[in-house]
């Protein structure tokens, strides 16, 4: 059924197709009209074996969470910038906990200054929790990710967090044509949630116990392992998906244009704007592909290497820094391509909602593969006499 909805709808309807036994949340802006979606499906009696329940706080929300998935319970929260953090002190022990609560985070700059606009900061923020994340380029991959996040999450082969993260206003305000999803589609593909483990007084168990250091350790080389198995289960969702909904959007990465000298990589919506300015520049004859970096965590390094080994320049545009260092991906990136030769160029640009025009974009990529751009911020004015 093919539908101009906005972003926030789309993945409020794949939600509600998941059938979520819990649902909790503090709205924050621009996420708050997936889940003021999600209680009018809730108050319409169309959730059904559901509760929708309304926090205090994000960090109550992510509490309630972490208690009904360790009570065997599907759940499901969006949040995004200071919410998210708010709830990371819960999120890391969800994490910990091996507990496969699905966040749907709609990227918002952090504060201060406070900003309501849309970079990749507070997802990177998280990106050492333990926590599977995915980057979507428009509402339909939002739409489509949200079954996949579940079953990926809940495997019990994994049992970790999944954010589903998606480019503020951009996208979530964004009117686009989704093809929703139907109810026996879903089923046939999400089967109900069965968790081997869970807390019950027919069988008691405890979850995030105090472990004194001969223990400790443990848990956290299986959380590596998890995390490494994922990938792995990840590309087999993945394919199935494509095979259920004829929709393929690729494994952890696509590439366009593979066969390329150069190429340019990002992650979330503004791939969309990447694909006109890498056509335009190819009618120009200048040799460069796309790689739309869809998986962050686990991060795809042998695919990375792969897709790349031929590349003489690699172009990161990153909406997101390490202060002190530079922009997250370039560093995740070069650490991948460890060893191996080609330039990477990385371009920090669109914090907190700045504008990126298609010609500033493709002018920044044309004169970095000619060699006449450096790394650094971009599409900014310098102020250092008022801000030091």
């Amino acid at each position: 059924m093919k539908k101009v909805v906005r972003g926030f709808y789309s993945v409020a309807y794949a939600v509600k197709l998941c059938k979520p036994n819990i649902i909790c949340a503090y709205p924050i802006t621009p996420q708050t009209e997936i889940v003021e979606n999600l209680a009018l499906m809730y108050a319409n009696g169309e959730l059904e074996n559901c509760k929708y329940i309304t926090a205090e706080s994000e960090f109550a929300a992510a509490s309630i969470l972490v208690g009904a998935s360790a009570a065997g319970a599907r759940t499901f929260t969006a949040t995004c910038s200071q919410g998210l953090i708010l709830m990371s002190e819960v999120l890391f022990n969800a994490a910990g906990m091996r507990l496969p609560i699905v966040i749907v985070n709609t990227n918002r700059a952090l504060s201060a200054p406070l900003s309501i606009w849309n970079d990749l900061q507070d997802s990177m923020a998280l990106r050492d929790a333990g926590i599977i994340q995915v980057y979507v380029e428009n509402n339909q991959e939002a739409h489509d990710m949200v079954p996949q996040a579940y079953k990926i999450a809940e495997d019990k082969r994994v049992r970790l967090p999944f954010m589903i993260c998606m480019d503020g206003y951009k996208l979530t305000h964004a009117y686009e044509p989704v093809d929703l999803l139907d109810q026996n589609v879903v089923d046939s593909f999400l089967p109900p949630y069965s968790p081997e483990v869970y807390l019950t007084t027919k069988k008691p168990v405890a979850f995030g116990c105090y472990a004194p250091p001969h223990i400790y350790m443990e848990f956290r080389v299986a959380m590596q392992r998890a995390m490494e198995r994922a990938k792995e289960i990840m590309e087999k969702v993945f394919a199935d998906w494509a095979e259920v909904s004829g929709r393929n959007w690729g494994g952890h990465l696509e590439v366009v244009y593979p066969d390329s000298k150069n190429f340019v990589i990002a992650m979330g919506s503004i791939v969309g704007l990447l694909r006109k300015v890498v056509e335009e520049l190819r009618n120009e004859g200048i040799s460069v592909g796309l790689v739309k970096l869809r998986t962050f965590r686990p991060f795809p390094v042998q695919e990375l290497r792969k897709s790349l080994e031929n590349a003489e320049k690699i172009i990161v545009i990153d909406r997101s820094v390490s202060f002190g260092y530079e922009g997250n991906l370039s560093i995740e990136l070069k650490s991948a391509l460890y060893g191996m030769s080609p330039e990477v160029i990385s371009f920090i640009l669109g914090l907190g909602g700045r504008d990126v025009p298609k010609d500033f974009l493709k002018e920044l990529v044309k004169n970095a593969i000619l060699g006449k751009e450096k790394s650094g911020f971009k599409g900014f004015k310098e102020f250092e006499e008022v801000i030091p």
